[in-house]
């Protein structure tokens, strides 16, 4: 009969592995709780309009949140798995290294989305307000209809969906829990 040395060596490893892969993790990707505009408006409500639209107020939809799902998706499950082998099974480490990862994807697919266009009174208001779109109100909107209709040029603004003033983009953010 064969004798196997080494057998509680092996054990401990295995017994510190199954704790590591066993302990629970969450990973969440996206816009926080806690991200808000300086007028205190969430971050994540103003990124959900963009992304599913307000037809009510004429913002069409812009998925770049369900864009990204789609396109990203597939490789996640074989990411972790790689991960979790380079991280010696490190559930916590794996998560955050997935979650820039995702992270970034993410604002990757904000840059990437340009359709649909802009509309002319939004490019106006991206005139008459610079970088400070958190000062507009109805009335505003009702005067950029009027300069576009009456043929203003609203010329040599950023015609990039999503990306006003860069303040969505730069909460894109993970957590670990």
């Amino acid at each position: 009969m064969a004798t196997i040395k080494g057998g509680q060596k092996f054990q401990k490893a295995m017994d510190e592995l199954a704790k590591k892969v066993s302990t629970p993790g969450t990973l969440r990707v996206g816009f926080l709780a806690g991200a808000r505009y300086p007028n205190g408006q969430p971050v994540a409500m103003i990124a959900a309009i963009q992304e599913y639209g307000a037809p009510k107020v004429g913002i069409p939809p812009r998925p770049f949140f369900r864009t990204m799902i789609a396109k990203k998706e597939k490789e996640w499950p074989g990411a972790i798995k790689n991960l979790l082998k380079q991280t010696n099974y490190d559930v916590k480490l794996t998560l955050n290294l997935a979650g820039q990862a995702i992270s970034e994807q993410l604002k990757q697919s904000i840059r990437d989305t340009n359709d649909p266009a802009l509309s002319p009174v939004t490019l106006m208001l991206r005139k008459m307000f610079g970088n400070h779109p958190e000062q507009i109100r109805g009335r505003d909107v009702a005067e950029a209809r009027h300069r576009v209709a009456a043929g203003e040029s609203y010329g040599g603004v950023s015609t990039k969906p999503l990306i006003w003033t860069g303040f969505m983009i730069s909460r894109v953010s993970y957590e670990v829990k």
